[in-house]
């Protein structure tokens, strides 16, 4: 049975209207990048979303469709088949210099978190990313006690390996935006091929670190969720030690997937992350489109046109409605948790105190 999520109107509209394009980088023209691309394509620095293992392109549509809708440009991405993640580097930054994109910001999720601090940390001598926002991420794939098996994972069938993923989404019962969430992604995992979900595995699992002194430079922005993930706290607490000056924008619940089953709270980060750049080169969105804090409020729940040429297939619009306060204490102007202010980062002294 087709999932709440995938059934919507919403996601139904963002399928009808937004092209969807492969486009080949490599010697291999089977091994092809999958990319929808919304927004003014007058912004040269967008925002490009990376999925986690289980994810394809479309699990951020939602966030296409609202920050689109308010000026941004954003990509979201599907990976092709890599085996290394060096392999993979090279493909990506391929793929940069095909769309003419010489600097970009990144939000990845879980495996999209780490591939984006991996490519970053490859391009840190010439860079290629203004700044990053890490969702329930990790920077050592040793926590998943899996690197003696990575390299077996390209012949295991396909019905195990997607089992080795399920394993990973908890069990408890969920309010109703959580629950829509993980049967949303459920059914991306379904239709993945065996080739593809063996080769996600293999880079999540692979031995392989994160070197956070080769990203000081980098803006980075934390999205966890207080609620049960499959990222661990012990594995959050390494990634707050390697990125003691990053700002936090901690859910009071979301689940794996914060950003489908939180989308309001998740977009605004954003926006908040982005909105330094507005009136720099590193342009995210168009300048008539500044955000201010009561303007955010303020727009909450509007509707506004995406701007596309004519082969994107029309016009998106999304909506950022508001959830409210996300938790009783440690609230912004918002409402929502963020540990730092809106003009100033965390320090590591304070880290202990702000969990």
């Amino acid at each position: 049975m087709t999932s709440v999520i995938a059934r919507s109107q919403e996601y139904l509209s963002f399928r009808s209207t937004v092209s969807l394009k492969k486009v080949a980088v490599d010697d291999d023209d089977s091994k092809y990048w999958t990319v929808y691309d919304v927004g003014p394509r007058s912004v040269k620095c967008p925002i490009i979303f990376f999925p986690p293992v289980s994810g394809k392109a479309d699990v951020f549509f939602r966030q296409m469709l609202g920050l689109s809708a308010k000026g941004y440009r954003t990509i979201s991405l599907e990976y092709p088949i890599h085996w290394t993640m060096e392999d993979f580097c090279i493909s990506f930054r391929k793929l940069l210099d095909h769309m003419q994109l010489d600097m970009v910001h990144i939000f990845g999720s879980s495996l999209g978190g780490f591939v984006a601090q991996k490519f970053a940390e490859y391009t840190y001598r010439s860079p290629r990313i203004v700044s990053l926002i890490l969702c329930n991420t990790f920077i050592d794939t040793e926590v998943f006690q899996q690197t003696g098996a990575a390299q077996t994972f390209w012949m295991v069938p396909g019905f195990l390996l997607k089992r080795m993923v399920l394993n990973n989404f908890s069990r408890e019962q969920h309010d109703a935006d959580i629950t829509n969430s993980i049967d949303f992604i459920v059914e991306r995992l379904e239709s993945l091929s065996r080739t593809d979900l063996a080769s996600r595995l293999t880079l999540n699992c692979t031995s392989a670190y994160v070197e956070p002194q080769k990203l000081h430079a980098l803006d980075i922005t934390l999205i966890d969720v207080f609620d049960d993930c499959a990222i661990s706290q012990s594995v959050r607490e390494e990634v707050y030690k390697c990125y003691p000056d990053a700002k936090r924008a901690h859910l009071k619940s979301g689940g794996n997937f914060p950003y489908l089953s939180r989308t309001d709270e998740v977009n605004l980060h954003i926006q908040i992350h982005l909105r330094k750049y507005a009136q720099s080169r590193y342009d995210a969105r168009s300048p008539q489109d500044e955000i201010t804090v009561p303007s955010i409020t303020k727009a909450m729940g509007n509707h506004g046109d995406s701007r596309q040429e004519t082969e994107d297939n029309g016009d998106s619009a999304g909506e950022v409605g508001d959830h409210g306060d996300s938790t009783g204490e440690a609230t912004d102007p918002l409402g929502l948790v963020r540990e730092d202010s809106f003009s100033e980062k965390h320090s590591h002294d304070d880290t202990e105190d702000d969990l």
